[in-house]
């Protein structure tokens, strides 16, 4: 069983020999595909990326919609949500920012829900714009964010074991007719995250049963969907509980930076998060080879197998 210490004794090897490549990486992944949450003030990051029911929030017509129509139910959940702000200000702020990096699909397809709602308020150049802007920016996380963070992750992989590992890395899934066959898996994972998400608890299961979805389509873009769940599945059997507190074991780093406005996120936190993962993967991928679990020969790639 692999071990925690180990995992960041490793990561943190690796980022003091690659310490500005990291950081470039982990600066291209926040500015461009939201994943380590507010690191930055990125593309993700205007007012109205964060709360998607933004519309509901700032129209008074709809304000007083809510109110007469369905009791003030959202008035009070959002009451409550606001106590818990001024209770605990760091705190929710990093679970906003890993609930909003976990949900980016979702948000996205609120901001139609929200476009339909401003149609019925005769609002219907808003609802227009809602909706041209919201399909681009599926679009966008589908063929160029969710790519970036495979790429990413291919760097933080391929360091680990070769400390000469160009930036340019990151964008090898994009080259060699890879580039759909990446997004489509990605886009599948986060449809399926979104369904289970329905359900909460079984949310967060196949949360971290997918987690390893984007580090094999790193080592493989080429792999077929089946494979890399299946694969998925099979590396994160019984490792599900540790990963969550691995995850969990970076929480103070966050708030530490949410003190220095995320500097210490881009100088050290996100590289230091990434390359753990990194670690996680390729102790995973040994037993999962070692073992010969089924479609185990994808995972192929020679600079890992060293």
């Amino acid at each position: 069983m692999w071990k925690r210490k180990e995992l960041k004794q490793k990561a943190r090897t690796v980022i003091k020999k690659n310490y500005w490549a990291a950081i470039v990486v982990c600066f291209l992944m926040a500015l461009l595909t939201n994943e380590f949450g507010p690191s930055i003030i990125g593309i993700w990051h205007s007012n109205d990326s964060i709360d998607p029911n933004y519309i509901v929030n700032e129209s008074s017509d709809i304000n007083e919609y809510i109110n007469e129509n369905e009791n003030g139910f959202l008035r009070k959940f959002e009451d409550k949500i606001q106590v818990f702000q001024e209770k605990s200000p760091q705190l929710y702020q990093v679970i906003e920012a890993n609930l909003n990096n976990i949900i980016k699909y979702q948000k996205y397809l609120l901001k139609i829900w929200d476009a339909t709602q401003s149609f019925t308020m005769e609002q219907n150049t808003l609802g227009i714009l809602l909706c041209i802007g919201a399909v681009i920016a599926i679009l966008f996380i589908i063929f160029i964010a969710n790519p970036i963070i495979v790429g990413g992750k291919r760097y933080f992989i391929k360091v680990t074991k070769n400390d000469k590992t160009k930036i340019g890395t990151m964008v090898d899934v994009f080259k060699n007719k890879n580039l759909l066959n990446v997004s489509m898996i990605m886009l599948l994972r986060g449809i399926y995250n979104l369904l289970w998400f329905l359900t909460i608890i079984g949310g967060v299961i196949k949360f971290y049963e997918y987690r390893m979805i984007p580090y094999i389509l790193a080592e493989n873009p080429k792999v077929q969907r089946k494979q890399a769940f299946k694969l998925s599945k099979q590396m994160m059997k019984g490792n599900k509980w540790n990963t969550f507190i691995l995850d969990l074991s970076f929480i103070l780093w966050e708030i530490a930076s949410l003190c220095t406005f995320g500097l210490l996120n881009i100088l050290y936190v996100n590289p230091y998060n990434s390359a753990t993962l990194a670690e996680l993967y390729i102790t995973l991928r040994k037993k999962v080879i070692k073992e010969k679990e089924e479609d185990f020969e994808v995972l192929n790639d020679v600079d890992l197998n060293k």
